[in-house]
């Protein structure tokens, strides 16, 4: 494989990644408009899709530092960008099999690092950049969420608790369209960058541009229009979980979660920080919950979601690193390349091929949440605690929940089929009475 080749590929593997990081993270910027109805789910997509391409341009800090910050360019080859992307793809599709909303930010960041340790060890990863660019603000931002969206909807809610529901709800539902074109084009300022770092790491691995070059114009068009058509497929499945796992949301939560989320992501972007929206989403929409009074939280879904959270990066590290190591085991260059993206692409048809068992779309993805019936959150809690025995006591007790609401179907049935037999039968007797000829008969005791 020719050196252009391989930065080819690498290139393509880059925009993938930022295809994947579309619809997944749809649901940060639309979850909360499509649950509350102030948007339908394919108008939420095609907005949410434009205006993140829009972000993209806005500003290139975020790109500077995933390029610069996180690990030193100057041992970086194509094949470690390469097994660094297949990394962050491979977990960003089976979080998104199993409704996670998980940080694809922390993913690619995590499968870069793993890349990077497994071809030179700890010594080519900058600790410091990572830990103050990435891990402190993962802690901090949906903490800071949290805080945020709880004062906004407690505010919005004493301002408004005199206006009748119908009102608030015709008013923040319009209200809703402008908080969340806000958290879409937010996203794009933060996380389209990311991919176009990793694609300037790799042209200046390659040695294609100097290695104080800024991000090429093709390369932003390029990454914002793969991040663009990633959201407009929409990542339904992690939509429901934004939209119906945590709160059960109002148009007023809505707003005020979607705004909660778009100050503190731009803020972000100002400062270089390479934040996970889906962290700050998700916090605002929790936020907006412990705000409203007597909205309930499934504290129990988000604790799931939080487990993930932690093992991203060490999860996207760790295939990062079997990714290079599987290139060196078929004598790198070539040979080993080739191997590691015709695994990637093996890899992600499996879990397409998965997911179009239980498909979720947008006809569905607003209906109604069952954590009872709900199979994803139980394997996802499965593989975010590390705990196999749980996916087979749970899906055991879900075969039994099915059956107990197949026999109480029946049962329902043979009730209802009981009671139209017996009110058959009165009218039928009724009619009898009512007949002078029947009624001679049963006097005369025929």
């Amino acid at each position: 494989m020719t050196e252009p080749v391989l930065l080819g590929i690498v290139i393509a593997t880059a925009l993938a990644f930022d295809f994947t990081n579309g619809f997944h993270d749809t649901g940060n910027a639309m979850a909360t408009s499509i649950a509350t109805r102030a948007l339908k789910p394919k108008q939420a997509v095609l907005l949410s899709a434009v205006l993140n391409m829009v972000g993209a341009f806005l500003s290139l800090t975020v790109a500077a530092t995933i390029a610069t910050g996180i690990v030193d360019a100057s041992i970086v080859t194509l094949e470690v960008v390469l097994a660094g992307l297949a990394g962050g793809i491979v977990w960003n599709l089976i979080t998104w099999l199993f409704g996670i909303p998980s940080s694809s930010s922390h993913a690619l960041v995590g499968g870069v690092v793993g890349a990077v340790l497994a071809s030179a060890g700890a010594s080519g990863v900058l600790w410091t950049g990572l830990t103050a660019k990435v891990l402190i603000p993962a802690l901090v931002a949906p903490v800071v969420a949290i805080i945020v969206a709880a004062i906004g909807t407690a505010i919005v809610t004493r301002l408004t608790k005199d206006v009748p529901e119908k009102e608030n709800d015709k008013m923040f539902r319009w209200g809703q369209i402008g908080s969340a074109s806000l958290v879409s084009l937010a996203h794009g300022t933060n996380d389209a960058q990311k991919s176009m770092g990793i694609i300037l790491l790799a042209l200046i691995a390659a040695g294609a541009v100097p290695a104080d070059s800024s991000v090429p114009f093709w390369v932003i068009v390029a990454c914002a229009s793969a991040m663009a058509l990633g959201t407009y497929v929409g990542g339904w499945r992690v939509i429901r979980t934004l939209g119906k796992g945590l709160v059960e949301l109002s148009s007023r939560q809505g707003m005020a979660a979607e705004t909660s989320s778009a100050a503190v992501i731009l803020l972000s972007s100002h400062f270089g920080y390479s934040l996970s929206t889906t962290h700050v989403a998700t916090g605002s929409i929790l936020g907006s919950g412990v705000g409203m009074k007597g909205a309930s939280v499934r504290w129990s879904v988000a604790g799931r979601m939080f487990a993930a959270w932690l093992i991203t990066v060490p999860s996207a590290a760790l295939v990062g690193a079997l990714c290079y190591s599987l290139d060196t085991a078929f004598g790198g260059g070539t040979t080993g390349s080739y191997v590691v993206f015709g695994v990637l692409v093996a890899v992600a048809g499996l879990i397409y091929w998965a997911s179009r068992r239980k498909p979720v779309n947008h006809s569905n993805v607003n209906d109604e949440w069952d954590p009872h019936l709900d199979r994803e959150a139980y394997i996802a809690e499965s593989v975010a605690s590390h705990r196999p025995e749980v996916m087979r006591v749970k899906r055991k007790h879900l075969k039994k929940s099915k059956k107990r609401a197949a026999k109480a179907e029946a049962a329902e049935l043979a009730r209802l089929e009981a009671e139209a037999a017996a009110e058959a039968e009165h009218i039928a007797h009724e009619s009898l009475d009512a007949d002078p000829a029947h009624a001679r008969r049963k006097d005369k005791g025929e």
